[in-house]
């Protein structure tokens, strides 16, 4: 499904970052495949057919750059969701599974049981949506995670293999001589000498810039829980532990998130029980920093209110389970207390981190959900946390292995509709955690009472919460985006009062 060289060509040639991983250049004259931001020689134009993914250029028969590496491009952006797009909300799904699948017997069959539809059916909205088959797309996922593996870690060869999905050494050999036309060892022998020393190694992620990187580490800063989580401002760090489910084995260990300075990207860097579930975790890590955004469209449609601080991003979750813990703490108190709350909480009932994992700032794991579930009403409400949203919390503990939020699939508007059948969570909070959950783009809380100062043309006189949605409709399908801007917007506006008034004499 090649692109119309006549918007994509004029990019190539200026290497606009904004169009890195949205598409991919094939050079039919050395069959190679390319970012848009390639330093290389710019290709003539008849020889450059455009792609919309990795996939549809490997699955023309073009390599991937050794010197750009496609593997570390931003991928493209999702279309908004839409509950009214059923098909579409599938596919998206579907390339969601793929991307964090780390099962070497994967099937179609299997997928299309996950999201409840045909094989067949499912072959045919991911073909349209993806212009590849899904298989084909797994396929480029799990090479170009071994090439980055190959050339960013010190991992052996066998261990490459197995982190990035294949079933054996022998396929995964065969797989990348196949398509790469390169022996593993070969590529592995081309990396700098600190890497096959077994030096401290660090994944690159890149995004679109701009990124608003001051204000997204600003946001997790003030929800950092002790012992979970650090933020390091200064110096564009993030330390924390985190567990996730990795071929049928829950691991848990502690990851460092590094800014670069000079360049749209970011390294990571996991503690050594986590360097063999990349293949769950980097796409863990997009959602959660939404590395994938594309920022020039999401502030064009905000407008005005996208004036500063361009690039400001939709955190997401690690967690969803601590996420949704922590947005039912958050319930009527401020960031702050709920804050404390949460901090009690991993205090009393989250485990340590293992020997060799564990920091003087990062140390501890989130209460697990089957840890709370069985935890005594008593023994939450001891905490400070009032006993009709421990009832909450236990409530959704228990319930949590069955619902299609936890899960992860299923149309939005059911996941809605099961978090607000729970006892102490009502559409504010339900909304809030699909918002960064599920890295919903249009949501909107209802009744928020710093969104309804926001948008009134006077803040002493809030709108009502029927003029305050009726509004927001302006920012559609970002208003998640909008809501992070209005609520940091009225965070910095308190800063800046309350800074004054302890100057004042």
């Amino acid at each position: 499904m090649p692109l119309d060289p006549d918007h994509c060509y004029p990019a190539l040639v200026a290497r606009d970052a904004r169009f890195d991983g949205l598409w991919f250049v094939g050079v039919s004259s050395t069959g190679i495949y390319c970012r848009p931001i390639c330093r290389v020689r710019t290709p003539k134009r008849e020889n450059c057919s455009f792609y919309a993914s990795a996939a549809q250029a490997e699955a023309a028969a073009y390599r991937p750059c050794l010197k750009c590496r496609p593997e570390l491009a931003p991928r493209a952006g999702q279309p908004a969701w839409s509950v009214m797009d059923a098909s579409r909300t599938l596919a998206r799904q579907a390339a969601e599974w793929l991307d964090g699948c780390d099962d070497p017997e994967a099937s179609v069959e299997r997928l299309a049981a996950h999201l409840g539809i045909t094989s067949r059916h499912l072959r045919r909205i991911f073909a349209a949506e993806q212009g590849v088959t899904p298989l084909q797309y797994l396929q480029t996922r799990r090479l170009l995670l071994a090439k980055q593996l190959l050339s960013d870690s010190a991992l052996p060869v066998a261990a490459v293999a197995h982190a990035a999905g294949f079933a054996s050494l022998r396929r995964f050999n065969a797989a990348f001589v196949e398509h790469y036309r390169l022996q593993p060892t070969a590529l592995r022998r081309a990396v700098p000498a600190k890497v096959a020393a077994g030096a401290e190694t660090a994944l690159r992620l890149a995004y679109r810039p701009p990124y608003a990187v001051p204000a997204l580490l600003q946001f997790l800063a003030d929800r950092a829980i002790p012992g979970i989580e650090s933020v390091d401002l200064p110096a564009l760090r993030i330390e924390r532990s985190l567990r996730l489910q990795h071929r049928g084995q829950v691991l848990s260990g502690r990851i460092v998130v590094q800014f670069d300075t000079k360049a749209p990207l970011l390294r990571l860097t996991p503690c050594a029980t986590l360097w063999p579930a990349s293949a769950s975790l980097m796409p863990l890590l997009r959602r959660w920093l939404d590395l994938d955004a594309e920022p020039g469209l999401i502030d064009a449609r905000l407008g005005a209110l996208a004036t500063n601080e361009p690039g400001l991003r939709l955190p997401g979750c690690v967690d969803r389970f601590e996420l949704a813990v922590r947005a039912v703490l958050g319930q009527q108190v401020t960031v702050a207390a709920a804050r404390t709350l949460a901090a009690r909480l991993v205090q009393r009932f989250g485990a340590p981190l293992a020997d060799g994992q564990a920091t003087a700032e990062v140390h501890r794991l989130f209460p697990a959900p089957e840890t709370l579930a069985e935890a005594a009403l008593e023994q939450i409400a001891e905490l400070g946390i009032i006993r009709q949203r421990a009832q909450a919390l236990i409530a959704l503990a228990t319930a949590w292995p069955s619902l299609r939020y936890a899960q992860g699939r299923g149309e939005l508007a059911l996941a809605r509709a099961e978090l607000l059948a729970l006892p102490g969570i009502g559409p504010w909070t339900a909304d809030y955690m699909l918002m960064r959950g599920w890295s919903w783009p249009d949501a909107f809380p209802p009744g928020d009472i710093v969104l309804r100062r926001a948008l009134s043309a006077d803040p002493a006189q809030p709108l009502s919460a029927a003029a305050t949605q009726a509004a927001s409709t302006a920012y559609q399908p970002y208003r998640s985006y909008a809501v992070l801007r209005l609520w940091r917007a009225a965070a910095l506006a308190a800063s800046k009062a309350s800074s004054t008034a302890r100057r004042s004499p």
